[in-house]
């Protein structure tokens, strides 16, 4: 098989085999069906959607594995070598659709879910499509295709299928959206979360509160000792979010709890971290701390897309289009699990636009051929590059 870092008439067959009206029309079954996460037969409906897109246009019917109740898309090469993932499932309720109905106009996408990250979904779908058509049906033997359907809660049910579709792959490429401007997403921040509870004694605040504990004055100790085990210089944010106590209003508090959201560049910050949180103290006489929690996704450092953005980049000047550029970024995707497993990893490959879990969401027409071609020329360069 050809390389397609040296094909340039390939490159450009390869782009004219690309469908825009096909791939809106494929984009639209998939927001319109609506798939919130926490809705399992949402995300049943959508994943039967999607298992159809990939039928059609790849001519082999991908498997859908029910795991807890929650429905992953798997299509699995034979010989597979190259990790393609993504997830159908969104963070829009059922309903959202008559509030912000699917559009395409004045060049861009709109839609529940359209930039995070079904355009990505689809993109994959067409960049395989364009390789089967050019280059037979063993290109498909090759690659796997997984798109969860618990991404945006977390990836619950489906890290463990992650972990064990990307074990032994040579490349995780990762479909989420791009950052500002298109930028891959080279870098990503770990993420632990965490509940801290502050247990303590209730009494009658106004006959003789001297017999309570108070949880919520602890728990007040705690997050004014959460901002020292943050470190700005390590790029480690330790964050309260939701805060609880209390039962009644003259009541001395037993319970108090704080959730906690940390992100850090390195494995060793997120365990220097775990260590500092679990040897906190409420600072109350008598209570007691309960942690609840710890690292939910290691990160993607940047070592584990160095050599295949420098490909990419690559390929990207091979194809004509402008210089590709690379962002480290604080949220996460399920490429941290692929990068966590030592599997290489390039994130970001998805549409460009902006608005994700925003009401302005939308994504940017006049960038998805490029964007599906570059895909496309990615995963043949990385399968027949026998290294």
């Amino acid at each position: 098989m050809p390389s397609a870092r040296t094909s340039e008439s390939g490159q450009r067959a390869e782009h004219s085999l690309f469908d825009l009206p096909e791939f809106l029309a494929d984009l639209e079954r998939l927001v319109t069906v609506e798939s919130p996460s926490a809705d399992h037969d949402a995300v049943a409906r959508s994943a039967v959607v999607l298992a159809d897109v990939i039928q059609r246009r790849l001519g082999r019917h991908p498997e859908v594995l029910r795991i807890d109740g929650v429905d992953h898309v798997v299509l699995q090469g034979r010989d597979s070598r190259i990790l393609l993932l993504g997830h159908h499932d969104t963070v829009w309720p059922i309903g959202s659709l008559a509030e912000l109905p699917f559009s395409v106009e004045d060049g861009v996408i709109r839609g529940p879910g359209c930039f995070d990250m079904l355009v990505g979904v689809v993109q994959i779908v067409h960049a395989l499509a364009m390789l089967r058509a050019r280059h037979g049906d063993e290109v498909l033997d090759q690659v796997t295709v997984l798109v969860t359907g618990d991404e945006e809660v977390g990836s619950v049910t489906s890290r463990d299928l992650i972990e064990s579709r990307a074990a032994g792959s040579r490349a995780a490429l990762v479909l989420e959206a791009a950052g500002p401007g298109g930028a891959l997403k080279t870098q990503r921040k770990g993420v632990s979360l965490y509940e801290l509870q502050v247990r303590g004694r209730a009494a009658h605040s106004g006959l003789e509160p001297e017999r309570g504990i108070n949880a919520t004055v602890g728990v007040a100790h705690l997050v004014i000792a959460l901002a020292d085990v943050a470190d700005s210089a390590a790029g480690t944010t330790v964050t309260p979010t939701l805060l609880s106590s209390g039962t009644t209003g003259n009541t001395v508090p037993d319970r108090a709890t704080v959730t906690v959201d940390v992100r850090a560049t390195t494995v060793a910050e997120q365990e220097r971290v775990d260590a500092a949180i679990r040897a906190l103290d409420p600072g109350v006489e008598g209570a007691t701390l309960v942690v609840h929690g710890g690292v939910n996704r290691p990160p993607l450092e940047a070592a584990a897309s160095a050599d295949l953005f420098a490909r990419a980049a690559k390929l990207a000047a091979d194809l004509g289009h402008p210089p590709l550029v690379g962002m480290a970024v604080g949220g996460a995707s399920d490429g941290n699990f692929t990068a966590g497993v030592g599997v290489p990893t390039l994130d970001g490959l998805g549409a460009v636009g902006g608005g994700a879990h925003a009401h302005d969401e939308h994504a940017e027409i006049r960038e998805i051929p490029a964007r599906t071609e570059l895909l496309a020329a990615l995963v043949h360069d990385l399968i027949s590059d026998g290294s």
